[in-house]
């Protein structure tokens, strides 16, 4: 039977899967690190935007997305994870959930 419980016992599992990737282990043998070659003349050929809003956004695909979804979800949930892990053990071990 479907719950909320279930979806967020799912949900946690998800993020916690996506949290313990490890970038240099499993996401550079399938091309999928964070880290951009380093160009020499990087700073030479900045191209900005000519409606004033800084750099000029470039049409990113799905990738790239996914690579800076699971750095920021290894950045931003790793302290908040560790608080939810311990609440459903102490769930489990209290309820037997």
């Amino acid at each position: 039977m479907l719950t909320i419980g279930t979806i967020l016992y799912v949900s946690l599992l998800l993020i916690n899967a996506v949290a313990v990737l490890s970038e240099d282990r499993f996401l550079a043998r399938i091309g999928w690190t964070s880290a951009q070659p380093q160009n020499a003349n990087a700073g030479f050929h900045q191209s900005y935007d000519q409606s004033g809003y800084g750099y000029a956004q470039q049409d990113v695909g799905v990738k790239v997305r996914m690579i800076n979804l699971i750095s920021a979800v290894r950045t931003l949930m790793r302290i908040p994870l560790i608080g939810l892990n311990l609440v459903v053990i102490v769930y489990e071990l209290i309820l037997g959930g």
